[in-house]
């Protein structure tokens, strides 16, 4: 996978994070994605998650493969709908990193982890509830 790395997507995940703080009315930082945004997106990718857990190949079903699919269009269904899902999607490269699965398990679950580590990072920089 060329967009992630085991070496290093919690920093990218990190950075994303970080260039989403703004400035909020009061002249605090803030993320304006809210926590309910990010887990729902994460929640389609662990139900995925654990289909792929369980095959024993290092490639995906076709049945896999199409729930990834559909991911993507979640993902762009979502954008469409807040600013703030769309900046958050364009700065994490999320397109790249689904198109970038393809058909191996090995990509899936590093762009799981990606995602854990995305919303481990939203927390920790105060993201909204």
């Amino acid at each position: 996978m060329k967009t992630l790395s085991e070496e290093t997507y919690v920093k990218q995940a990190e950075q994303v994070i970080a260039s989403l703080v703004r400035t909020d009315r009061q002249g605090k930082p803030s993320i304006f994605l809210t926590s309910s945004k990010i887990r729902t997106l994460l929640s389609l990718i662990s139900s995925i998650y654990n289909d792929v857990r369980l095959i024993q190949e290092d490639q995906l079903t076709e049945d896999t493969w199409a729930k990834i699919q559909y991911l993507r269009v979640r993902f762009v269904y979502e954008s469409g709908r807040d600013r703030d899902v769309k900046q958050f999607v364009e700065n994490a490269k999320i397109m790249s990193c689904i198109d970038e699965i393809g058909q191996s398990k090995k990509n899936f679950l590093l762009f799981s982890k990606y995602m854990e580590a995305l919303v481990a990072y939203h927390k920790y920089y105060g993201g909204r509830d």
